[in-house]
């Protein structure tokens, strides 16, 4: 089944941040798929709140993505500066899913069995 490896998802986000010059703290975690495989997991941390912002297709091997905020522990409270430092990291993130999505279409790998 196609899916997209953590190492492919590495060079992926290094190619958006050497194409973007943003992007610098976002990494890829690891994720077990289904069979044991590692999918991988694209998390872009925000500097003004407690909380991250996650992203990984729809399903493996779907060229969609979702993108997850999750809850946070704490109310944020943020001077208008940091909401807009925020809302620049949003949309870092809804650039970074739309390349991932646009590099997704079509790409094809598979797990070693």
């Amino acid at each position: 089944m196609p899916f997209r490896s953590k190492e492919t998802l590495e060079q992926w986000v290094s190619d958006f941040h050497d194409a973007r010059g943003a992007g610098d703290l976002i990494k890829v975690v690891v994720q077990d798929g289904s069979d044991g495989g590692d999918t991988g997991l694209v998390v872009v941390p925000l500097l003004n709140a407690t909380v991250s912002v996650f992203m990984e297709p729809l399903e493996i091997g779907d060229a969609q993505w979702r993108i997850t905020i999750e809850p946070q522990p704490d109310t944020t409270i943020l001077n208008s500066h940091q909401l807009q430092g925020m809302a620049a990291e949003l949309s870092v993130a809804a650039e970074l899913c739309a390349y991932l999505e646009a590099r997704s279409v079509g790409h094809e790998e598979t797990t070693e069995a």
